[in-house]
């Protein structure tokens, strides 16, 4: 099990390179640059220069890629232009009420998805089935910032149950943990149905029904133990997602999180906050599939005896 997790880790090495230089490129050829919100309005041609020259953006491409990702190899990731603060400061400040909304609304897409998932395979064919599988498709159909919306609508102005925006108190996060949680939810429930039909028809299945197994017991210890194995894939990719999807949900929510912070550094061509939060974001994917691989491994001996 070692060997092939230190496989895997070495795997994402160029991955992450890769990763890196698209998000370096995308950001440097998008129009603007943070020069123009540091410049009043009349300056010189010379003093864009200078400003130009002091941030290093005058340098080729290479080399101030080369420059960034050796800064981020020490654990450095600069200073921001345009608000002038280390840009570490600015993702430690927002990085853990994105980390408290991602991780709420991945337990909650969790036991609701595998339980929503475990009634549907039980009740295959019946009208329970169609309408759990029918509420989820609904649900994986409706973009989040649409649901956001509607929910702040409905609970927040007309019922006046929990606050519209920001980031006060638990009861903040009810809102935009449902708003995230049920894309989830919707993608396990179709998961965990599928696999657990697929692991029913297996033959030690048919074994344990004659021999007088109580079919709860069948499904709950023997089905469902193997049909979480792809299920645990999808949850362990859903990290990532989870932590992207923050971003519309932040802004239509106002909550001071990576989203919120991404999206203000994009307006003013910050490229250093944006670079690295695009990292953060990408680093989350991709430690997510590893974690996701490790997990299914460990359940599944097959898998790393297949990779060695």
């Amino acid at each position: 099990m070692l060997g092939f997790a230190i496989r895997r880790i070495l795997m994402l090495a160029p991955v992450f390179l890769a990763a890196s230089m698209i998000i370096f490129l995308m950001i440097h050829m998008l129009p603007g640059d943070p020069i123009d919100n540091l410049l009043r309005i009349g300056a010189s041609p010379a003093q864009r220069a200078e400003l130009t020259a002091k941030y290093g953006l005058d340098r080729p491409l290479y080399e101030q890629y080369a420059f960034w990702m050796g800064n981020i190899l020490q654990g450095d990731f600069g200073t921001a232009i345009v608000q002038r603060r280390p840009v570490a400061s600015l993702i430690g400040q927002a990085l853990p009420y994105s980390l408290a909304l991602g991780g709420l609304a991945l337990l909650m897409s969790t036991l609701l998805g595998v339980t929503m998932g475990v009634i549907a395979a039980s009740t295959k064919g019946s009208w329970l089935d169609q309408g759990i599988m029918g509420g989820v498709l609904l649900g994986s159909m409706l973009p989040n910032f649409w649901i956001g919306l509607l929910l702040i609508l409905v609970f927040s102005v007309g019922l006046g149950w929990t606050p519209v925006s920001g980031a006060r108190g638990w009861e903040s996060l009810i809102l935009p943990v449902v708003t995230i949680g049920l894309g989830g939810t919707a993608l396990v429930a179709r998961v965990t149905r599928i696999a657990m039909i697929d692991v029913q028809g297996k033959d030690f299945v048919m074994l344990l029904h004659a021999k007088g197994v109580h079919p709860l017991v069948i499904q709950l210890r023997h089905v469902l133990r193997h049909a979480l194995i792809p299920v645990v894939t999808i949850l362990a990719l859903r990290i990532g997602w989870i932590l992207g999807g923050a971003v519309t949900v932040e802004v239509v929510f106002a909550r001071p999180g990576l989203g919120s912070l991404l999206i203000k550094s994009l307006n003013q061509h910050d490229y250093p906050v944006v670079q690295a939060a695009l990292l953060i974001l990408a680093m989350a994917v991709l430690l997510g599939t590893l974690l996701g691989d490790l997990i299914q491994a460990a359940m599944d001996p097959r898998i790393r005896d297949s990779l060695k």
